[in-house]
């Protein structure tokens, strides 16, 4: 029965995603099989470094990747009986149930789904505005826009595509041509004042130069809420934005979610922001997601090392310590012929043993029944006398006693790849992607 219910609340499943993007300088795995259940109703998080493929994923899931990526492989599974029984007959293969795998559905039925299932606030809301066009006119287009695709729910076409600058010249002179309803500018109006922009009306005939940029992230806020989604995608919605205005931002968010019982998925490199919001979170590094938990899980019983990096590297007010632990090095390249087959944290992390030469799985830590990690710290404490050497992923030649130890950490892993505790061992990788140091 639990089981049960368990499936019934998840709203959003994500099963090995992958995003590749294929550039001059090679292919880069931005996305490397991530996995992800948001449940209905929950704000869940997704945390890490800039460059670790947060946003990537985001834009995956909205099914938002432009040339040269692509979406190699993965399921995105979303809750949804109304779609699961409209297209049912027609792509039987891409629904289970109530559910429908929207990889295997057709594009335009992904497009149809924007701003009524799924919406994203982006990072950047000046980018996000047409600089010519009045914020109100532009939140009333994309109210019309998903009255109209919900006025026939069998269209796989939101009919956006019709409306162009040239339409809203010509509604200008013949307001018979209009296409953006009166009903829909009403509604424009009535968005601005639910995310706290005072006097709505006059606001909605100023242009985006015209907001401050806690204003604009506002109007964007009501941009993504015109067609009532089911999951919201904040995708770092208080960059940029000084301490107060983001504190207003989140407390809007919050109440947004209350009033209109929506789910969101919030990416953000600040945990801060992550204690504050989420219900459950988890940790991305190099493409993969490394730790998922609960908060409790994840900030007082983390297993990863680069999530004790994380919370080692911001400040406590209650701690007493002169200086931040930072993170040494660098987030590490994501071109293919670049990353080693190891854990992909192993040259940062200050507890690397032999097992991290090799990729790890993720395990169920003992903390609780809904906290993994993909860390061999899960299933065994750290012991020294596995530790790689100090410099084993430097590119200088290491010295003959470093040599040795080096050695001895290739041996012990190629003995885990074979069963063969005896010595008799597959040839050693010495160095960085297997070249002799």
């Amino acid at each position: 029965m639990e089981v049960l219910a368990n499936m019934t609340r998840e709203l959003l499943r994500v099963d090995g995603l992958r995003t590749r993007f294929y550039t001059d300088e090679g292919q880069v795995n931005a996305v490397n099989g991530v996995d992800l259940r948001i449940d209905r109703g929950e704000t869940y998080g997704i945390v890490g470094e800039s460059g670790s493929g947060k946003s990537v994923t985001a834009r995956s899931i909205m099914d938002q990747i432009d040339s040269p990526g692509e979406i190699t492989a993965g399921e995105i599974w979303y809750r949804k009986p109304e779609l699961a029984d409209t297209i049912g007959d027609d792509h039987p293969d891409a629904v289970d149930g109530d559910r429908v795998d929207l990889r295997q559905v057709p594009a335009a039925v992904r497009r149809s789904l924007r701003g009524t299932s799924l919406s994203m606030i982006f990072q950047d809301p000046q980018s996000s505005f047409n600089p010519s066009v009045t914020v109100g006119e532009q939140l009333a287009e994309a109210v019309e826009v998903q009255r109209r695709a919900s006025a026939n729910p069998r269209s796989t076409r939101a009919r956006s595509q019709r409306y162009t600058l040239g339409s809203m010249a010509l509604g200008q002179l013949l307001p018979s041509r209009r296409y953006v309803s009166p009903e829909s500018r009403e509604r424009a109006i009535e968005l601005l004042e639910l995310v706290g922009i005072p006097d709505p009306i006059e606001r909605a005939d100023e242009y985006p130069h015209e907001y401050s940029g806690g204003m604009l992230q506002r109007a964007m806020i009501a941009q993504a809420l015109a067609g009532e989604p089911d999951i919201l995608i904040a995708d770092e919605p208080t960059t940029a934005l000084d301490v107060t205005i983001q504190a207003q931002i989140l407390d809007l968010l919050d109440d947004l979610k209350a009033e209109t019982e929506m789910t969101i998925l919030l990416i953000t490199h600040n945990l801060g922001v992550i204690a504050r919001m989420c219900d459950r979170v988890g940790v991305m590094y190099a493409g993969e997601i490394v730790e998922r938990g609960t908060l409790e899980d994840v900030f007082d019983d983390h297993v990863h090392p680069y999530t004790e990096g994380l919370l080692g590297s911001i400040p406590d007010l209650d701690a007493q310590r002169e200086r931040l632990q930072p993170i040494p090095g660098n987030v590490p390249s994501l071109l293919d012929h670049e990353m080693d087959a190891r854990c992909r944290f192993a040259d940062r992390c200050p507890k690397a043993m032999d097992d991290c030469l090799e990729p790890q799985p993720e395990y169920d830590t003992d903390t609780s029944p809904n906290h993994q990690a993909r860390c061999v710290l899960a299933r065994r404490e750290y012991d020294e006398g596995r530790a790689l050497p100090e410099g084993y992923f430097d590119d200088a030649p290491p010295d003959r006693e470093s040599q040795h130890e080096r050695d001895e950490a290739n041996r012990r892993a190629a003995d885990r790849r074979t069963g063969d505790d005896t010595g008799q061992t597959e040839p050693p990788i010495d160095g960085p992607g297997g070249e002799q140091p």
